[in-house]
């Protein structure tokens, strides 16, 4: 397969494959999402067959303005204060579906809510206003590895699975958006992502709750056991051994075969931005061993940067256990 520039011949043949049921390959500014059309349930059903996603896993809806928002889910005040601010943005924001609902119940995983956002990524705009409405859109992975930040991400981990893959300028956040369920009496942060809940709270004006058990999954990025690499992940780590490959933040640590650095100025943008991609490259390697990873702050992005990787390193054990079975 090949990759197709967001020119606008391939943006009018990629909305043409997903108005006949096929899946879709695109950059938003976060990560690479696969898309298909969001009213068609077989569509859907594709994406969690070319991913191995679990169906109780609801998909986020990626629609080109708010007005679509309003025509699937009810915004309310804080929502709207959100999404005034924020979009087109990393924000996804679970609220109740309108009633009756065009979507069908796999997008929802059958719950009374959905999750939407609008992208800013020129590449994804684009395809939504040549779509013509709104793209169900999980990360354009196998479920549970590593996110896509590049398109021979995509092309590596799906191959066959998708019609097209739209390759566009580069992603500027490197993250999965931020994800705020507005569903019920009060915030809460389902997902940490590329925007920092400290500025969310500044724009409600109140704390988000975090960290809440919830009965059901509401919103991707819940599962504990995610973003997995094949190799095994130590975090926080204060040495590293000369078979590992070390991702660095700030002064690196001595000792590894192969070392890339988020951020040598600890600049948690340029981190989160780095993540991933600097995860897939470690990852490729046959020369190492293991993945040692240093300290970073819990503020801001940092944490996202770190909810990614300790999902990363459970998920990586049980990469590693499978392969000793």
């Amino acid at each position: 397969m090949s990759l197709f520039p967001p020119i606008i011949e391939n943006i009018q043949k990629a909305a043409q494959l997903l108005r006949e049921g096929e899946l879709v390959a695109f950059p938003t500014e976060t990560v690479y999402g696969l898309g298909a059309d969001a009213f068609q349930e077989e569509a859907c059903q594709k994406i969690y067959a070319a991913k191995g996603r679990p169906s109780f896993n609801p998909l986020i809806v990626h629609c080109l303005e708010n007005a679509q928002v309003d025509a699937l889910a009810v915004l309310g005040q804080d929502a709207q204060k959100l999404a005034e601010t924020f979009w087109p943005g990393p924000l996804t924001l679970v609220l109740k579906k309108r009633e009756p609902s065009l979507l069908p119940s796999i997008v929802t995983a059958g719950l009374e809510t959905v999750a939407v956002r609008v992208p800013l990524h020129p590449t994804a705009r684009a395809l939504l206003k040549a779509f013509g409405g709104p793209i169900a859109a999980p990360s354009a992975n196998r479920s549970g590895f590593l996110s896509p930040t590049l398109a021979h991400h995509v092309l590596e981990d799906l191959h066959s699975k998708v019609a097209m893959i739209l390759e566009g300028p580069p992603i500027e956040v490197g993250l999965e958006s931020t994800i705020i369920d507005l569903s019920g009496d009060a915030p809460i942060l389902l997902r940490a992502g590329g925007l920092e809940i400290e500025k969310i709270e500044e724009c409600l004006g109140q704390k988000i709750l975090m960290n809440q058990t919830v009965s059901k999954i509401k919103s991707p990025g819940q599962l504990l056991k995610h973003y997995a690499p094949h190799l095994p992940l130590r975090l926080n780590v204060q040495d590293v051994d000369s078979q590992e490959g070390l991702l660095a933040f700030g002064s690196a640590l001595s000792g590894s075969k192969v070392t890339f650095n988020l951020s040598e100025t600890e600049n948690l943008e340029e981190a989160a931005h780095h993540l991933f991609a600097f995860l897939h490259l470690l990852d490729e390697r046959s020369d190492i061993t293991g993945i040692a990873v240093q300290s970073i702050p819990e503020h801001g992005l940092g944490i996202a940067i770190n909810d990614r990787l300790r999902r990363a390193a459970e998920g990586a054990r049980d990469v590693d256990l499978l392969k000793r079975l």
